[in-house]
């Protein structure tokens, strides 16, 4: 009897300790992402616009893709409503052609309607990114004049901050999910 309430009460430590260490890797994810919209702002005065108008923004503050013929890529994110965390992501993909090396980068989905927002939410397979016409990826330096009036797809999509290298031409899927 007193081995099995030992168990039980290490079993609840492990139990705890895992939970402390998910909350915490939670908020580290989660400024990261901050600081990551921070800088995106910074760069693009565009992207500002677009989040002031925004239903929510879902920011990757870190997505690392390597390939060498085949590749993939992967990174964890935030869901920001009206600045506050409303849930966190991952993202994932497989890619296939010549293409070779290893980057990161930052990743952030302005989601400027409320349809656009639920699809995201409400996809228990993933919300696929490169099948949806109403998808709009904008070079950071191209925004410099865009504002929240000329702004005409559902969801606009920012790659920045990219560090390393990665070139060639391949097909890739991509693919964002719901953690919690």
């Amino acid at each position: 009897m007193k081995t099995a309430v030992r168990i039980q009460a290490l079993l609840v430590g492990l139990l705890l300790s895992v939970s402390a260490l998910a909350q915490t890797s939670n908020e580290k994810l989660d400024r990261g992402a901050r600081a990551a919209l921070d800088q995106l702002y910074a760069s693009a005065p565009g992207a500002r616009a677009l989040g002031d108008q925004a239903k929510a923004v879902l920011v990757f503050p870190d997505v690392t893709k390597a390939a060498f013929v085949l590749g993939v890529q992967t990174g964890e994110g935030v869901l920001l409503k009206a600045g506050k965390v409303a849930g966190h992501f991952s993202i994932g993909g497989i890619q296939a052609g010549l293409e070779a090396g290893a980057a990161s980068y930052h990743y952030a989905l302005f989601f400027l309607s409320d349809e656009a927002l639920q699809s995201l939410l409400t996809r228990r397979d993933g919300f696929d990114i490169g099948f949806d016409p109403n998808i709009v990826f904008v070079n950071v330096g191209a925004t410099k004049q865009a504002t929240a009036a000329t702004a005409k797809a559902d969801i606009y999509g920012y790659v920045f901050g990219e560090k390393g290298l990665i070139g060639g031409v391949s097909l890739q899927g991509v693919k964002i999910t719901q953690v919690d």
